[in-house]
């Protein structure tokens, strides 16, 4: 199946112009990523604080490469920089090499993060999931895991949004054909960028 950004590959007469066109590309994915939702997820943020839950935070190859970036970003760096003295809990459901394999070797890759819920997860606290596709099975466990228990979650998907996107509690959706997994995922990390950069600010001193 080829993509918008195979199209502009083929089409560009250097990779200096191709990038040019996947600039302008992510510039209008982003664009398309309605502002109340972004809203929402920062609320979602500063409502954990509040309480303090902790957000478990999700995802498969490049979106677990986010989650680690989120929970470092929105954890010790708003600490640091911001001075709080309520910093957000965080916790990135990826970070143990340990964990997940013994998981996966034991159980099945698709029971990967909820068996790390069952050990962790208290009343109150947040599932985050990170995916391109919003199908992703072991999140999708996870998910219904969370909502059987009443817990919220919270999506960063593309596509069309998938099963994720029908069924968690706050989207925010990055508008995009079936397989483009390189805008989505940078549109993700933009946004974890955005709330750390927003949160080390608006929370300094405070």
């Amino acid at each position: 199946m080829s993509t918008h950004i195979d199209q502009l590959v083929l089409s560009a007469k250097s990779p200096a112009e191709f990038a040019k066109g996947y600039f302008a590309y992510l510039k209008s994915a982003l664009d398309g990523i309605p502002g109340a939702s972004i809203a929402a997820l920062a609320q979602e943020f500063e409502d954990a604080r509040a309480s303090g839950s902790t957000i478990f935070i999700a995802g498969n190859g490049g979106s677990a490469t986010t989650a680690t970036s989120m929970a470092n970003d929105l954890g010790f760096d708003v600490l640091k920089k911001s001075g709080t003295d309520r910093p957000f809990r965080l916790l990135a459901l990826t970070d143990s090499n340990g964990m997940m394999t013994a998981i996966s070797n034991d159980i099945g890759y698709d029971q990967v993060f909820v068996s790390q819920l069952r050990l962790h997860w208290r009343d109150g606290d947040r599932l985050l999931v990170i995916s391109a596709s919003g199908n992703s099975q072991n999140l999708v466990v996870a998910s219904e895991w969370v909502h059987e228990r009443k817990g919220r979650v919270i999506a960063l998907l593309g596509f069309d949004g998938g099963k994720l996107g029908r069924t968690s509690d706050v989207v925010v959706h990055v508008p995009s054909a079936r397989g483009e997994y390189g805008p989505v995922e940078d549109a993700h990390l933009v946004l974890t960028h955005i709330l750390a950069h927003w949160f080390q600010v608006r929370l300094r001193g405070g």
